[in-house]
């Protein structure tokens, strides 16, 4: 299981926090208890199996939402 932290650009309402967490739970391999996004701080915290899904497809489903992904850091346990 990896832990990432995504710093996504700036959140501009609630709405968009429900669009992002939706979307990324619906991936295979993401550990859906684990999803956690933040308007404040705008960042993506979640755990994942990189063998189902990694952090680029992750990305992806991020940014074809209209949203800008900043920098990624992912952590093996």
């Amino acid at each position: 299981m990896h832990k990432a932290t995504i710093q996504l650009g700036t959140l501009t309402c609630p709405s968009c926090m429900q669009k992002i967490d939706k979307a990324v739970k619906s991936l295979e391999g993401v550990d859906k208890e684990s999803v956690n996004v933040s308007f404040n701080t705008s960042k993506v915290k979640l755990n994942f199996d990189g063998e189902k899904v990694g952090i680029e497809e992750i990305e992806k489903t991020i940014t074809a939402l209209g949203y800008d992904v900043k920098k990624s850091q992912v952590k093996a346990e």
